[in-house]
């Protein structure tokens, strides 16, 4: 089984890069730094009121790290996609030691939305996420916003801004900007629980 070595991908990350395939079929990753960055401030997170409501129906039964590849290959299951066998091989060892995660969330037994990402010290690197049911990636970003709080992360880098995730209180921020918040987070150790 082809991988990137743990050892590789947890220094890049430290650094402020990650990996990309340019398709599903690739072979290969390219490794990217932007010079513009996507965070999500943890003491800034915004919940609408239709998620707030959501959240207390409790139509959802949301678990993390139970399902870790399922996750992966969903969310590479798009028309587009940067993640390739390698990034999924790569990422479920990264999980099995520790360092990578998901947050899924259930409907009757069924797995129909969830995010995965990295975890190095007191950040997360969110990675991408996946819905087969309306609304459940969104409580998936909100259960990963609830254990990034209760545990003290300085960190909630998206990689990229987007309009989807603005609504949630996503901002850019330059490289520079990004680069001091990282080190900060490297100061400090968390654990990834519900």
């Amino acid at each position: 089984m082809n991988i990137i070595p743990p050892e590789n991908l947890l220094s890049a990350y430290a650094q402020g890069i990650f990996p990309m395939a340019d398709s599903r079929d690739s072979d290969d990753v390219e490794w990217y730094s932007a010079r513009m960055r996507g965070i999500i401030p943890v003491d800034q997170f915004h919940v609408s009121k239709n998620l707030a409501r959501l959240i207390r129906q409790g139509k959802f039964e949301v678990k993390i790290d139970t399902r870790f590849r399922e996750v992966v290959t969903a969310c590479a299951d798009r028309e587009s996609t940067w993640i390739n066998d390698l990034i999924i091989n790569s990422y479920d060892i990264l999980n099995q030691s520790g360092y990578a995660h998901s947050v899924e969330v259930y409907k009757e037994g069924k797995l129909v939305g969830g995010l995965y990402g990295v975890h190095l010290q007191a950040a997360f690197f969110g990675e991408s996420m996946f819905k087969l049911e309306n609304e459940a990636d969104k409580v998936a970003l909100y259960y990963c916003h609830q254990i990034l709080k209760k545990n003290g992360f300085r960190l909630w880098d998206t990689q990229f801004y987007t309009d989807h995730l603005s609504q949630f209180g996503c901002i850019e921020i330059d490289a520079e900007d990004y680069e001091l918040l990282l080190e900060r987070a490297m100061q400090k150790k968390c654990d990834f629980d519900l």
